[in-house]
């Protein structure tokens, strides 16, 4: 496991370190977000935490709360988390709201989404990279 996923995962469970919790893996790819989620995922049960894994490849916000994070949020209060993947529809300007954390996955020169707490560089997913993003260089009419 890379020690970019481990760090993430202990950034947001330093973060978030109890209940049950949202966290979003998004991109221009949802293929790419999926396999960011699973790492992720991976370093999560590794640090003890409860994972749910849900990926969508398109994103209906209506069916995306009603099925998957109502009946999540009404669930027991254990420490389980539930991680969505899929394409950037994921954290829309409407459903930013919804997620704990978003982290945002990239690969190369593509530009990074405003909403993520976290930006993983998957230009070679076997070496995932961590970038830090000046917000204040993303053109003011970026508007993802």
């Amino acid at each position: 496991m890379s020690d970019v996923w481990t760090g993430i995962a202990e950034e947001v469970l330093h973060l978030y370190p109890r209940g049950r919790r949202l966290f979003a893996v998004a991109g221009a790819d949802a293929e790419r977000s999926r396999l960011a989620a699973d790492a992720l995922a991976t370093a999560l049960t590794a640090a003890d935490q409860t994972v749910e894994r849900v990926h969508l490849t398109a994103v209906d916000e209506t069916a995306l709360r009603a099925l998957i994070i109502t009946p999540f949020r009404t669930g027991s209060a254990d420490g389980t988390i539930l991680l969505v993947s899929g394409p950037a529809a994921v954290v829309s300007p409407t459903a930013r709201g919804l997620w704990n954390s978003v982290l945002w996955q990239l690969a190369g020169e593509e530009p990074p989404h405003t909403a993520a707490n976290a930006l993983v560089d998957l230009t070679d997913p076997a070496h995932p990279a961590r970038r830090f993003a000046d917000y204040c260089a993303v053109p003011s009419s970026f508007e993802t």
